[in-house]
């Protein structure tokens, strides 16, 4: 009887898998719950794909959407996360897009990244090349793409023009520098002058390929003004924070060009005066990747998902990470909404056995140390 209850009891384990929902908006802390789910009651049909979540992030749209001010509203209850990559473990008989073993990512958001299964049609994921890191696959769909499409978007930038854009350090920001540099594009980029070890944060960008690298509060001087004067005219800018400093870019911005906003970071309102709209003729305007991936093909979806892939296999997209066990999910949360933070916080969903990692190890591989006698 006792051996029976074993077998019984790791065979309901198998099926249980952990995932985060919440069943209302609202502080993320509060309403994000750790769930144990029942993987039997799934009904899997022919068109399903069952995928292992491997690495996801957390970022600003999926703290927004957890708490009713995102573009996209819930159908509760509801799954946490919008991006993440994970490995194909099961198909269905019907299933042509993709085969077992291979990596994926959601076609679309809101699916609920944050657990660690998934079973849903094969339209609803994308297949991709797994030559890339895990963490720059699970981060792939939003932040460099939509750096790519900033760049390709908007105005036909030539080798010699010039952009200007707000919150530099961003992934976004980072990934403009990045691009903007593979095109022959100069880069006038704007970090907040708040902002700890900002000297530190300065040179990075200008590592990475930044080529004008300013605080906020040095960017409206005349003395900045005359630095500016060295380039060529500034017909395109990318503004992510919102406040005075998007009043500031507009100033510098050769007439008929053009703010395009993609964020707020700062939760301030976004102010243009009368005269830089009419007689300077400033053009404002948004772009959401979630809105372009819908009113694109899925065959430009995957063309721009391969312009990006080949720049991180080529060493030319550096980003960085901070990850966090899925079983440690409440402490990653947290860290991930410090203040002036560089690096991304990802969920290591497919995280190992730490304990039997460390059972593993030779003794001598243990540090030893000696306590204080008290």
């Amino acid at each position: 009887k006792q051996t029976n209850f074993i077998i019984m009891l790791k065979s309901t384990r198998r099926l249980l898998t952990t995932a985060i929902q919440f069943t209302g908006y609202g502080n993320p802390g509060k309403v994000l719950k750790i769930e144990s789910l029942n993987q039997s009651t799934i009904v899997f049909k022919p068109n399903d794909i069952s995928v292992k979540m491997l690495a996801a992030p957390i970022n600003p749209a999926d703290i927004n959407f957890i708490e009713g001010v995102y573009g996209i509203k819930a159908n509760f209850p509801a799954f946490a996360g919008n991006e993440g990559v994970g490995i194909v473990e099961k198909v269905g008989e019907k299933v042509g897009s993709v085969q077992l073993g291979d990596w994926v990512i959601p076609a679309g958001p809101s699916i609920g990244t944050w657990r660690k299964y998934i079973v849903s049609n094969e339209n609803d994921f994308i297949k991709i090349d797994k030559t890339i890191p895990v963490a720059y696959a699970a981060t792939l769909s939003v932040n460099p793409c939509t750096a790519y499409c900033l760049l390709k978007s908007f105005i036909d930038l030539k080798p010699g023009d010039v952009i200007i854009q707000n919150g530099a350090n961003s992934m976004v920001g980072i990934a403009v520098i990045q691009i903007a540099r593979e095109l022959g594009i100069k880069t006038v980029n704007i970090i907040r002058s708040d902002r700890p070890n900002i000297e530190h944060t300065l040179s990075l960008l200008a590592n990475l390929g930044g080529d004008i690298n300013v605080p906020d509060n040095y960017f409206s001087s005349s003395s900045f003004n005359e630095i500016l004067k060295d380039l060529p005219p500034c017909k395109l800018a990318f503004n992510s924070t919102g406040g005075s400093v998007v009043t500031d870019i507009a100033r510098v911005l050769s007439p008929g060009g053009t703010i395009v906003t993609y964020g707020g970071t700062s939760k301030k309102p976004i102010a243009v005066p009368l005269d830089l709209l009419t007689y300077k003729q400033i053009n404002l305007k948004g772009f959401w990747i979630s809105k372009w991936y819908n009113e694109n093909s899925l065959e430009l979806r995957k063309k721009l998902l391969k312009e990006v892939i080949h720049l991180i296999r080529e060493n030319k997209l550096t980003f960085f990470y901070e990850l966090h066990d899925f079983d440690d999910f409440y402490y990653a949360l947290e860290k991930s909404s410090e203040p002036y933070r560089l690096r991304k916080v990802l969920l290591n969903i497919d995280y190992p056995d730490r304990f039997k990692e460390h059972d593993n190890k030779p003794e001598s591989d243990y540090s030893i140390f000696d306590a204080p006698v008290a």
